[in-house]
């Protein structure tokens, strides 16, 4: 094992690897592919602002000293430049700030909701991606080829909020909503989901493509602050929330 690595001297000097009598760099592929993997990752995942660049870090400390060869330092330096000028497509997407309220529930304001300031990040950011839905149409299958869509249905909304508060990393269907999380309602997210339709009650606030209470509106994402009797759906609820 010891043999596949370059030792350093205490000094800082470095001992190329050897082959023979010649020496040589060591191969460059493998990082090289760590580093694609990583900004692939970067540009569909949501990470934190340092999670990239304290990532490759991490792999310089702790990594064999293959990885920190001259060669493989210039590599490293283009993947921590890379990772933070090219912004990811999910950072772009789902919002990071948004209307607060001094409240415990959240607060309607002419369409927009408020989330409650001491509500957890994961649910404030639910509701500050779902106030981006309120001017989208309705569209049977909008938002689950990609949670970035020109119109949205009713799994495909609840998906998009989900997505944006980290709790889902994929489109969910209204079946596949009746086994999510944990079974009933959840203190801050729940989700009602049967065949063939799903909402959900963030803070408080109704998020639905159906009025339910006057059915001559049209249908699309929209908040609602009347209550919908939830009989014939599964109660469900992310982890811890």
């Amino acid at each position: 094992m010891l043999a596949a690595y370059h030792k350093i001297s205490r000094g800082g000097t470095r001992s190329p690897q050897r082959v023979g009598n010649a020496a040589s760099p060591p191969d460059v592929g493998a990082f090289g592919d760590i580093c694609l993997i990583v900004l692939r990752r970067s540009r569909s995942t949501k990470f934190p602002k340092n999670f990239l660049s304290s990532a490759i870090f991490l792999l310089y400390k702790t990594g064999p000293e293959e990885f920190i060869y001259p060669v493989n330092r210039q590599i490293l330096l283009i993947c921590v430049i890379s990772a933070l000028i090219l912004p990811s497509a999910s950072a772009d997407l789902f919002p990071s700030s948004g209307p607060v309220a001094s409240s415990k529930s959240a607060r309607l304001r002419w369409g927009k909701a408020a989330a409650p300031k001491i509500a957890p990040v994961p649910v404030k950011r639910a509701i500050w991606a779902a106030n981006q839905l309120q001017s989208k149409p309705y569209r049977y299958g909008g938002g689950h080829k990609s949670f970035n869509d020109h119109a949205y249905d009713c799994s495909g909304t609840v998906s998009f909020v989900l997505a944006a508060a980290g709790l889902i990393s994929s489109p969910m269907s209204s079946t596949e909503f009746r086994s999510y999380g944990e079974r009933g309602p959840g203190k801050w997210i729940t989700i009602y989901a049967r065949e063939g339709h799903t909402f959900a009650v963030i803070a408080g606030l109704r998020l639905d493509t159906t009025p339910f209470d006057r059915y001559t509106g049209k249908w699309a994402p929209r908040w609602y602050p009347s209550y919908r009797p939830p009989f014939g759906f599964d109660a469900r609820h992310p982890i811890g929330l």
